[in-house]
C-alpha cells in the first residue's frame, strides 16, 4: 500500500514535497490578511455574499475601488488571484506583496504565467515566462483557494481545482477535484464530534471531512479513487499544518491517505467513526464506458443508485461496536410509490423495528432494504427533483450546456435510463448508522423533513438518540420522569371562528430540526403540564381522572396514546428531562 508521501507529487496537482516553500506561501496568506474576515473586510458582505452565487461583479467592483483610493493591498492582490481566477500584473502583485517568490508559486503548481498580457504601460510579454521576465508579465491561479472558516472556529485555505464560474467555457476535466461546497459543508454539520481513536473518511476530495475529524480523532484513514484528490489533500494538510496540529514532515502519526474505491482500501480495518460523501450522482450507463470518461468526483460507474445501495450494505464491516456513519445520498423514488407526507412533521416520520422496510413505503422501503441487519439507521429525505430537474442539475454542474448537441444527447440519456427503471423522481438526504452496543431490536427512522432547519443539526440528532438509549434502559419506569418544555418551543392553537375548542394544536420548535407536531387535545393537556413539578405517570393518572379515562389511566386507550405520543416528543426535543 503507498503510503501518504507517495501523493507529494502528482501531475496535475500541487506539490506537497517542498516544506519550505509551502510554509513561505503559508507566511504570505498571513500577513495579507487572506482569511475568511479578511476577504468581507475587503469586499463587503454583500460581494461575498454575490461570490456563493457565482457572481464576481460586485467583487471586481470593490476591488476597483481599491485600486482607485489608493487602498489596493495584498490582500486584494490575493483575492484576485485565487478567488477570481482572473489574471493579474506580477509588477502590481510584487509592489503590495514584495516578498513572494512567484517562481516558487509556480513549481508548487499554484500559478502558471498569462501569456498574451501586458503589464499596464508596457509591451505584451511574448515569452510567457515569469523567470526569464519576472517584471513584466502577468500570472493567474491553477487552483482554487477557498477559504474555509468551520462552526467550531477552525479557519483554513482549502485548495481544489478551478471551478467552472472561475474558468468558464470550458467543460470540467473527468478527473475533477471538487473544493468546498454546500455538500461538503453539510455532510460537516450533520456529522457528531466524538472523541474518538480512529475515524474514516471515504472519497475525501480535497480533504474537506478529513480537517474536521483531525479536530476529535487521534488517527484518521482518508481514501479516495482519484490519485489527484488525494495530491491536493496531502497539499492541504501541509499548508494547514499549525492549525490542524499536524507535524508536516510526520504526517502519517495522525493520517494515512490511501488510494482505491469505497471500502477496498480500508478492508480488515475498524473505526470509530465514518464519514462520506460519496460519488453518488445517478448517471445513466453508456456501452463501452471506461473509467477516464466519468467525473471520478460525482459519478461512482455503477447504475441507478446502486453505488450508495452497496456502500450502505457494507459499511457495518468496517464499523467497531459503538461506531456512527454519516453520509450523503441520492435514491430513486419508485413511479408507483410517491406518497410524501410533507408537513415535515412527526406523523410525517416511519419508525420501524427490525432491518426490513414496510411495504408501500416507497423510497423508504427502497433505502431500508439497503441496511445490514447489524444497524440502526436514521435517514432523513431533505428534498426530491424530477428526473428532468435532476439531469439539468448535474449536466450544467460539469458545464455541459455549452455544447448543445452534446448537452442534448446526454439529457435524452438520463430521462431513458430513469424511464426504464420506472423512476418518478430521485431524493436526496441524509444517512446516520450506528452499531448499537448492546443486544436489542435495530432501530429504522425514516422521514421528509424539507423546511429549512438549524445547522449544525449533529449535536440534535446525537441527543436524540442518547435519550432513546436512556428511554430504553428505564423501560416503563421512564414515566417517572419530570419533564419541562424547552424554551424554544411554543404552541400554536387554529379555531373555527366562534368555536370553543381548537381544530388543530400545533407544536413548533425554534432550533434545532425546528419540527411541528400535531397534537391530540389530550397531548396537548399533558405537555401543558410539564413544567418539572409533576412527573410523567402523576400528570396523566390526574388527566385520566378530569376527562373520566378508565382507571388506571396509564392503561387505558386514550392514555396509551398520550404517552406514546409523549414518548416521541421527549425523544425529539419538544420535552426534556428537569435537571
Amino acid at each position: 500500500m503507498r503510503t501518504t508521501s507517495a501523493f507529494s507529487q502528482v501531475a496535475g496537482a500541487p506539490r506537497s514535497d517542498d516544506l519550505s516553500a509551502i510554509r513561505a506561501f503559508r507566511e504570505v496568506l498571513e500577513s495579507a490578511d487572506f482569511t475568511a474576515d479578511g476577504v468581507r473586510r475587503h469586499l463587503g458582505d454583500s460581494a461575498v455574499e454575490a461570490l456563493s452565487r457565482d457572481q464576481a461583479a460586485p467583487a471586481l467592483l470593490a476591488l476597483d475601488r481599491h485600486r482607485s483610493t489608493g487602498t489596493w493591498d495584498g490582500a486584494c492582490a490575493l483575492i484576485e488571484l485565487f478567488i477570481l481566477a482572473r489574471p493579474v500584473s506580477v509588477q502590481e502583485v510584487k509592489r503590495v506583496l514584495p516578498q513572494i517568490e512567484l517562481d516558487q508559486w509556480m513549481d508548487l503548481g499554484l500559478v502558471e504565467a498569462a501569456l498574451g498580457l501586458s503589464s499596464p504601460g508596457e509591451d505584451s510579454v511574448q515569452d510567457g515566462g515569469l523567470t526569464q521576465n519576472v517584471s513584466q508579465g502577468w500570472v493567474r491561479s491553477v487552483v482554487d483557494l477557498d477559504l474555509h472558516a468551520a462552526d467550531s472556529g477552525l479557519e483554513l485555505w482549502v485548495a481544489a481545482d478551478l471551478t467552472a464560474f472561475q474558468r468558464p467555457g470550458a467543460a470540467l476535466r473527468h478527473d475533477y477535484v471538487l473544493g468546498i461546497g454546500g455538500a461538503s459543508l453539510t455532510l460537516a454539520q450533520i456529522t457528531e464530534r466524538p472523541q474518538v481513536q480512529r475515524a474514516l473518511d471515504i472519497g475525501t476530495g480535497c480533504g474537506v471531512q478529513l480537517f474536521h475529524l483531525l479536530q476529535h480523532c487521534r488517527h484518521v484513514v482518508a481514501t479516495d479513487l482519484s490519485e489527484r484528490a488525494l495530491a491536493f489533500t496531502r497539499f492541504n494538510l501541509v499548508l494547514n499544518a499549525p492549525a490542524l496540529g499536524l507535524d508536516p514532515e510526520h504526517l502519517e502519526d495522525r493520517v494515512a491517505l490511501r488510494q482505491g474505491s469505497l471500502l477496498e482500501p480500508v478492508a480488515g480495518d475498524q473505526f470509530n467513526l465514518v464519514v462520506t460523501n460519496p460519488p453518488f450522482v445517478i448517471t445513466p450507463r453508456s456501452p463501452g464506458e471506461t473509467e477516464a470518461e466519468r467525473y471520478t468526483y460525482r459519478d461512482g460507474g455503477r447504475p441507478g443508485d446502486r453505488l450508495v445501495a452497496d456502500l450502505v450494505g457494507q459499511l457495518d464491516t468496517v464499523m467497531t461496536t459503538g461506531a456512527v456513519a454519516h453520509l450523503l445520498a441520492n435514491w430513486e423514488v419508485p413511479a408507483t410509490r410517491q406518497e410524501f407526507d410533507g408537513t415535515g412533521s412527526q406523523n410525517g416520520a416511519s419508525f420501524q423495528n427490525g432491518a426490513g422496510g414496510q411495504d408501500g413505503q416507497g423510497w423508504q422501503d427502497r433505502v431500508a432494504a439497503w441496511i445490514p441487519e447489524a444497524l440502526d439507521a436514521w435517514v432523513i429525505q431533505r428534498e426530491t427533483q424530477s428526473p428532468e430537474s435532476y439531469a439539468e442539475t448535474w449536466l450544467r454542474d460539469a458545464s455541459e450546456h455549452l455544447d448543445r448537441d452534446s448537452y442534448e444527447s446526454a439529457y435524452r440519456a438520463y430521462l431513458e435510463d430513469f424511464a426504464a427503471r420506472n423512476v418518478a423522481a430521485v431524493g436526496f438526504g441524509y444517512v446516520r448508522l450506528q452499531k448499537p452496543g448492546r443486544s436489542r431490536q435495530r432501530r429504522r427512522r425514516f422521514e421528509e423533513l424539507t423546511h429549512p432547519f438549524q445547522q449544525p443539526i449533529a449535536p440534535v440528532t446525537a441527543e436524540a438518540v442518547q435519550r432513546q438509549d436512556v428511554l430504553d434502559v428505564l423501560g416503563q419506569r421512564w414515566t417517572d420522569l419530570h419533564l419541562v418544555v424547552p424554551e424554544h418551543v411554543t404552541e400554536e392553537r387554529h379555531l373555527r371562528p366562534g368555536a370553543a375548542d381548537p381544530s388543530v394544536i400545533l407544536l413548533r420548535q425554534g432550533a434545532g430540526l425546528q419540527r411541528t407536531n400535531v397534537l391530540t387535545s389530550n397531548t396537548a393537556g399533558l405537555v401543558g403540564a410539564c413544567d418539572g413539578e409533576l412527573s410523567v405517570h402523576q400528570i396523566v393518572t390526574a388527566l385520566g381522572a378530569l376527562l373520566g379515562w378508565e382507571q388506571p389511566a396509564e392503561e387505558s386507550v386514550e392514555g396509551k396514546a398520550a404517552l406514546e405520543e409523549a414518548r416521541h416528543l421527549l425523544t425529539d426535543g419538544f420535552l426534556a428531562p428537569d435537571d
